[in-house]
């Protein structure tokens, strides 16, 4: 990760503005795929444990956290639905991939609306679910119920784990090898979806 993009120099040069901007760029602006939305609110947590850079209190990062994805989410739904069918005929260029939106795809074909809370804890997926979720016409008040249900689960519950467990003397101590960890646990998704899609390939591959 660039150093510029390290969760504790993101918080500690743009403060609290910064994680919020961070969590709605990443939720549903088609550029936010590459931010570090785990990390980043794992770290919070735990510089919140520790009254580093950030000195307000748990809930109140929890809520304005949780805003901010839901309302990243909601932009996401409200492009995609404006825009969604020609973003499927969009070229690749060197921040959109079309592949990323077809994966999303498939994870909501695959899920429905339970994909708007899962996706929130798969990279990448996360930016792209609900921009497929407005361009396939998904009902409004389902999507805005299990967005509210999945904003509140991340955002909460990941500041939460870092909160707690940054007052535990080894996550202090190792804070950099845990990051790694959280962002390894965030790509095994991504893997196991990868090399199954190479297996579906060979199969068919070996049936033509």
């Amino acid at each position: 990760m660039p150093s510029v993009l390290a969760p504790e120099h993101l918080i500690s040069t743009f403060g609290v503005l910064g994680i919020l901007a961070v969590v709605f760029a990443e939720s549903g602006l088609l550029i936010g795929f590459f931010l570090p939305g785990d990390s980043l609110l794992f770290t919070s947590g735990l510089l919140i444990a520790n009254r580093t850079y950030l000195h307000q209190p748990l809930w109140v990062m929890c809520l304005l956290i949780s805003i901010a994805a839901v309302a990243g989410d909601q932009f996401g739904y409200l492009f995609g639905r404006q825009f969604g069918p020609a973003l499927f005929r969009r070229p690749d260029s060197r921040l959109f991939k079309q592949e990323n939106l077809t994966r999303a795809q498939e994870f909501f074909d695959k899920y429905g609306a339970r994909s708007i809370v899962l996706a929130r804890f798969v990279p990448v997926v996360r930016t792209f679910t609900p921009i497929v979720a407005g361009a396939s016409r998904m009902h409004y008040r389902t999507f805005l119920i299990f967005n509210l249900i999945g904003g509140t689960l991340w955002g909460s519950g990941v500041t939460i784990l870092g909160y707690f467990l940054g007052q535990v003397a080894f996550v202090r101590d190792h804070i950099e090898l845990i990051l790694l960890a959280i962002v390894v646990v965030s790509v095994v998704p991504l893997v196991i979806e990868y090399l199954r899609a190479r297996s579906r390939n060979r199969v068919d591959a070996r049936r033509h």
